[in-house]
């Protein structure tokens, strides 16, 4: 159990889950939603953020599972300021041994004149909805949104009537990431001397990404006497994201001279959380990354090299094994054992039971007859690949296309729906293009392509290409991901699961959050 009257601890809150889900087309799927929650609670996050209840009924259930599931973190789910909202998450939460509920309204005058309330109308709303969740919960947080952008009084007015009406936690959300970091440790530290009240509750810090300062802004906030940061995996969040939870956690662990706070986070698990949301979320983590991203700790210029072979400490403050990164990566081959293959993925974070070691052993082995060599991020990338696809409406049977300057690209497709091989011919720009259209002929949809991305696993000609595909069809917004030394099988294999996801989401309406049953804009 969490300690939080420890004022040398920061605790981290992580909204992945809840604000990072919220970007455009990062949606994921109940398990998905499962599998990052329990590694979460592993790697020790404070409270985890498992979604927004009432957003759809698909979201109610995954807070509610989370919830049962959860060992160690604190679950909390949001909640706007009325009673419907906040009676919908405790029924979600009520399930976890630690519980909290989030509830919120927008405090500046741009958000006040949305529900067109005057300040004394939100005031009552505030003591209404703030009591009204205490009467549930023993741990609220209540968030002022956009804060950063309220009148200082009125600022001031509102978190004296949450803390009196039962709130613990008072966040303070930079909603639009427009403010910087002095700024940010100024406001916490005189809301903490001037609020009545204030000693008594924990100040926490939500930072937005707008102009590249919600580390720098959450940092300073902690610095001002906020003890809990509001972040995200990899910063992901809408339009620019959120604070980045491995940045802040290692800038808080490299910089302790400084910064004397700890945070209880195991940090040798980030790279492979960071790895699984980029999977699950279809949002790819920038090569130069702070952290996580695969250019944080490789070396190309000279000096920089002669120095990291004499002293690594010369170009590095912090080693890879502090963030979960083999010292090594000593690629494998096809004369390399399962022995050698589990070690390597142990290595990487991954744990398998004997039964997936035979299936991951199979596609390496394969893997292994097309390249030479097998390198960490091959093996990442067969494991991000690796899900059971048996009971997918529909597979990838085999696929032939024809390409160069002479005409039109061709592709000749056998696609498994629903068990009967059925073959497609056509053409098109180019071979992915041909074979999108293929798959189009034998499986009709109105989709629209919103992403296509494809990233070189390692280097040279027989690298393996991760290709992901981002489709949009009635509002419902699926992610398929594939990787293959051939882009077009690979970006085949991505579209069809992404299909697939499609299906299964429209067979499962309720799973995930519905954008159109919630407006967005009300929440921080």
């Amino acid at each position: 159990m969490t300690d939080i009257s420890k004022q040398d601890r920061v605790l981290i809150f992580d909204t992945t889950l809840r604000d990072g889900e919220q970007s455009p087309g990062a949606t994921m799927t109940h398990d998905e939603k499962i599998e990052i929650a329990e590694m979460l609670d592993e790697m020790g996050v404070d409270i985890i953020e498992a979604g927004f209840p009432i957003a759809s009924e698909g979201d109610f259930t995954a807070v509610r599972d989370i919830a049962k599931n959860s060992r160690n973190s604190r679950i909390c789910g949001l909640a706007r300021a009325n009673f419907a909202d906040i009676d919908r998450c405790w029924d979600a939460v009520k399930h976890a041994e630690l519980n909290r509920i989030h509830t919120f309204i927008g405090t500046s005058e741009l958000h006040r004149a949305i529900p067109n309330l005057t300040m004394d109308e939100m005031a009552d709303k505030i003591h209404e909805t703030v009591s009204h969740a205490r009467n549930l919960c023993e741990d609220v947080q209540w968030s002022p949104m956009d804060a950063t952008r309220t009148e200082w009084d009125y600022l001031c007015r509102v978190i004296e009537i949450a803390i009196k009406a039962g709130a613990s936690t008072i966040n303070i959300p930079d909603t639009v990431g427009y403010t910087a970091p002095m700024e940010s440790a100024e406001l916490i530290k005189k809301l903490i001397e001037t609020v009545p009240g204030a000693d008594d509750v924990i100040f926490a810090t939500h930072c937005h990404n707008d102009l590249g300062m919600a580390t720098a802004n959450s940092l300073a906030a902690v610095a001002g006497g906020a003890r809990q940061i509001e972040c995200t995996i990899n910063g992901l969040g809408e339009r620019a994201g959120n604070t980045a939870l491995e940045e802040v956690v290692m800038a808080l662990k490299v910089r302790n001279d400084i910064m004397p706070w700890d945070t209880g986070i195991d940090t040798t698990k980030l790279m492979a959380i960071s790895r699984r949301v980029a999977t699950v979320s279809g949002f790819p983590v920038q090569f130069n990354k702070a952290i996580v991203g695969k250019n944080a700790f490789a070396h190309e210029s000279g000096i920089h090299q002669d120095g990291m072979l004499k002293n690594k400490e010369t170009f590095e403050i912090m080693r890879p094994e502090d963030v979960g990164l083999s010292g090594t990566s000593l690629p494998l081959g096809k004369h390399s054992g399962r022995a050698a293959l589990r070690d390597k993925l142990e290595q990487l974070g991954f744990e398998v039971g004997d039964n997936q070691l035979k299936d991951v052993f199979v596609r390496f082995k394969d893997l292994a007859d097309r390249k030479k060599e097998v390198f960490d991020d091959d093996l990442i990338a067969l494991m991000r690949t690796g899900e059971d696809a048996q009971n997918d409406r529909l597979q990838l049977v085999t696929l032939r296309v024809s390409c160069g300057t002479g005409g039109p690209a061709e592709a000749t497709l056998v696609m498994s729906i629903d068990g009967e091989d059925k073959t497609a011919i056509c053409k098109g720009d180019g071979p992915v293009d041909a074979t999108f259209n293929a798959v189009r002929q034998l499986h009709p949809n109105a989709a629209h392509l919103q992403l296509y991305q494809v990233h070189a696993v390692t280097e040279g000609t027989d690298a393996q290409a991760t290709v992901s595909v981002r489709l949009e069809e009635d509002g419902v917004i699926a992610t398929g991901q594939s990787a293959d030394t051939d882009t077009v099988v690979s970006s085949a294999k991505a579209y069809i699961h992404a299909l697939n996801r499609l299906l299964v989401r429209r067979a499962k309406s309720g799973e995930g959050v519905d954008t159109k049953e919630i407006n967005w804009k009300d929440v921080s």
